[in-house]
């Protein structure tokens, strides 16, 4: 089952990765192009979010003990698609901007060109802030997750050593018990032959 799981979690890395490269590719196209790209986007935006309900599925089919794991990454995932759909919102709100500038037909004045750039800069900083944003959030999830295999492997070694202790207790009841026999035995020995 977290097979399952795994390969979701790594279909749906690869299809971010596509989608974040397309996103930062819509505001540099133009025309045809970029509508295009929007409609790619838009589609696997759709895929994502399938995905996304295929993992919430498997998670509920984990057992209760393991599934608080799976819970926190599904957590990361969704928080990381919900800022994919920002940045394309934005992305396309640069490219409704060019849009409008097409169809009023934009004088071609350098402060509106300086203006576009720095919408278009602004665009580029917000959407590196958000992918360090998004990485931090990786490792956090990547921290929690060693915290929580850490806490599962002290208590299997806690466990592993209460196992030794009752297994140490036994031998020494047995020894004891071989002991008692060997002098009951010795005892009726001795009685027999009186």
């Amino acid at each position: 089952m977290s097979s399952d799981f795994e390969s979701y979690e790594q279909d749906f890395a690869v299809l971010t990765a596509e989608i974040t490269g397309r996103i930062g590719k819509v505001p540099k196209l133009v025309g045809d192009d970029k509508k295009q790209m929007v409609a790619n986007v838009e589609k696997q935006l759709e895929e994502a979010r399938e995905l996304l309900e295929q993992m919430e599925l498997e998670v509920r089919e984990i057992p209760p003990q393991s599934r608080g794991m799976y819970s926190s990454r599904m957590r990361s995932y969704k928080q990381e698609m919900g800022k994919l759909e920002a940045d394309f919102k934005r992305s396309r709100i640069a490219y409704s901007d060019e849009v409008r500038n097409e169809l009023l037909g934009d004088d071609g004045n350098s402060s509106e060109n300086q203006l576009i750039k720095l919408r278009e800069e602004r665009a580029h900083l917000l959407d590196n802030t958000e992918r360090l944003e998004r990485s931090s959030r990786r490792l956090e999830a990547g921290y929690q997750i060693a915290v929580e295999t850490e806490q599962i492997g002290q208590e299997m070694l806690e466990n592993l050593s209460h196992d030794r202790e009752k297994i140490q207790r036994a031998r020494e009841r047995l020894r004891e018990t071989d002991a008692n026999l060997g002098k009951s035995s010795r005892i009726l020995t001795g009685m027999l032959r009186r």
